[in-house]
C-alpha cells in the first residue's frame, strides 16, 4: 500500500513539474505571437504583411509535424521537447540582438517565426505522445482537461501582458521574456524522468526515417478507429472554423461597430474553452462513452453555428459562442485521450504527428474556403451553410456502416481498459 501511495504522489509530481514547464513557456510564445502580429500591424499597417505573418507562424507546424511524430517514436521525446524549447529560445535570442542593433527587416521577423513555428512541430507530438509515459491511463482524460484549461487560460492572460510589455518597454523586451521562460521550461523538464520508448520493428535491420513514415501513415489508414476519431476532428474544426472568425465581421454588420461588443465576444468564446477544458477535468472521467460524448458534442457544434447565423440578439449569439467552445472541449479532450489510450506507445508520436496536421490547417484551410464567401454574402448565411454542412457530414459519416463499426470498437476498447484498471 505505501508503494502505491509513493508512485501515485512520483507521478503527480512529475506531472505537476512538466505541466508548470510546458505552461510556463507556452505562455512566453503567446506573448511573442500576440506582440508580433500588433508590432507589423503598427509598423506596417499592411494586412499583406499580416497573411504572410499568419502563414510564417503556422505553416511550418503542420509540415513538420509528420516528421516530428516519426522523431518522437524514434528518440528520447524528453529530449527532442528540451532541443526544440532550446533552439526556439536561441532562434528569438539572435533575433532580438539584431534587433537591438538596429537590423529589423520584416524578412528576420518571418524567419524566425517560420523556425519556431517548424520546431512546434517538433515539440507538439513529442509532448502529446509523452503524456501517457507520465500520466497513469485512467487519469488521462482529467490531465489533459486540466491541460486544456491552463492553455485556454493562457489565452486570455497572454493578450493583457503582450500589450503591457509591448506598450512599455518594446518588442524586444518580449523576445527577451520569451527567451526567459523557455529556460524556465527546459530547466523543469529536465527534472522530469521520462523513459525510453520501446520499439518493436520486428525485424534484426534498422528502419528508414521514410520507413517509419510510410508504417506511420499505413498505421493510421490501417486503424479504423484511429482514422475516424481524427476525421470527426477534422470536419468539426473545418467547418465550424471560419464561423469562429468570422463572429467580429457579424457583430460589426448586424449588432454595431462598438468595440466593447467585440470585446465581449471574444471574452465569451475564451471564457467558454475554460470552463469546457474545466468541465471535462472534473466530469470527463465520469464519462464512460467518449465516442458518444464526441458526437454530440460535434451535432451541438453543428445545431450552434447554425444559431449564430439566426441570432438576433447580441447577447444570445455571444452566448451561442460561449457553449459552441465548451463543445469544442468535449470534442477535443476526449479524441486526445482516446489516441493516447488507444495508440501503441512506439506509434504515438507518428499518430500525434498526423492529428497536429489536422489541427494546425483545419481552421485556415476553413478561411481560405468560407472566408471570401463572406465578402459575398451575408455571414449570416455563411454561417448556417457551415452548420448545416457539418450537421450533413456528420450525418454521413454517422450513416456509414464501417465508420459506426470504428467507432464502436473504440467503446470496447475503453471497457476492456476499464476492466484491466479495475482489476477485473
Amino acid at each position: 500500500m505505501s508503494g502505491q501511495r509513493s508512485d501515485q504522489k512520483s507521478w503527480k509530481r512529475n506531472l505537476l513539474v512538466f505541466l508548470g514547464g510546458q505552461t510556463v513557456s507556452s505562455l512566453g510564445s503567446m506573448i511573442v505571437a500576440y506582440a508580433v502580429m500588433w508590432h507589423l500591424t503598427v509598423e506596417t499597417g499592411s494586412a499583406a504583411v499580416l497573411t504572410l505573418s499568419v502563414a510564417a507562424g503556422m505553416l511550418p507546424q503542420a509540415v513538420v509535424s509528420v516528421f516530428g511524430g516519426v522523431w518522437a517514436d524514434r528518440h528520447s521525446r524528453k529530449l527532442l521537447i528540451i532541443g526544440a524549447d532550446s533552439t526556439i529560445a536561441a532562434a528569438t535570442l539572435v533575433l532580438a540582438l539584431l534587433m537591438l542593433s538596429g537590423a529589423g527587416d520584416l524578412w528576420m521577423i518571418f524567419l524566425a517565426m517560420a523556425v519556431r513555428s517548424a520546431l512546434a512541430g517538433v515539440q507538439a507530438p513529442a509532448v502529446n505522445a509523452m503524456l501517457p509515459q507520465i500520466v497513469p491511463a485512467e487519469h488521462l482524460m482529467r490531465v489533459n482537461g486540466v491541460q486544456q484549461t491552463i492553455q485556454s487560460g493562457m489565452m486570455l492572460f497572454a493578450p493583457a501582458v503582450a500589450a503591457a510589455v509591448y506598450a512599455s518597454t518594446g518588442i524586444v523586451t518580449v523576445f527577451f521574456i520569451d527567451v526567459v521562460t523557455a529556460v524556465i521550461g527546459v530547466l523543469l523538464l529536465l527534472l522530469v524522468p521520462v523513459a525510453r520508448t520501446v520499439r518493436s520493428t520486428g525485424s534484426s535491420e534498422p528502419v528508414s526515417y521514410l520507413g517509419d513514415l510510410v508504417a506511420g501513415v499505413r498505421y493510421v489508414r490501417g486503424n479504423a478507429s484511429v482514422r475516424w476519431v481524427m476525421g470527426l476532428v477534422a470536419v468539426v474544426m473545418f467547418m465550424a472554423g471560419a464561423p469562429a472568425h468570422l463572429t467580429p465581421l457579424m457583430i460589426t454588420r448586424s449588432f454595431g461597430d462598438e468595440v466593447w461588443m467585440l470585446s465581449v465576444n471574444e471574452l465569451f468564446w475564451s471564457v467558454g474553452m475554460v470552463v469546457g477544458g474545466a468541465a471535462m477535468a472534473v466530469f470527463g472521467p465520469k464519462v464512460k462513452r467518449r465516442v458518444r460524448l464526441m458526437v454530440a458534442a460535434s451535432v451541438g457544434v453543428g445545431l450552434l453555428v447554425v444559431g449564430l447565423g439566426v441570432s438576433t440578439d447580441f447577447w444570445v449569439f455571444s452566448v451561442a459562442g460561449l457553449v459552441i467552445c465548451i463543445l469544442f472541449q468535449m470534442l477535443l479532450v476526449p479524441a486526445a485521450t482516446v489516441l493516447q489510450e488507444q495508440v501503441e506507445d512506439s506509434m504515438r508520436g507518428r499518430v500525434f504527428g498526423f492529428y497536429g496536421i489536422v489541427m494546425s490547417v483545419a481552421m485556415p484551410v476553413s478561411m481560405i474556403v468560407f472566408g471570401p464567401l463572406a465578402d459575398r454574402f451575408a455571414v449570416e448565411s455563411v454561417m448556417i451553410l457551415a452548420g448545416v454542412l457539418l450537421l450533413g457530414c456528420l450525418a454521413g459519416m454517422l450513416a456509414l456502416g464501417g465508420a459506426r463499426r470504428s467507432l464502436a470498437t473504440v467503446g470496447e476498447n475503453e471497457d476492456r481498459a476499464e476492466l484491466l484498471v479495475s482489476g477485473g
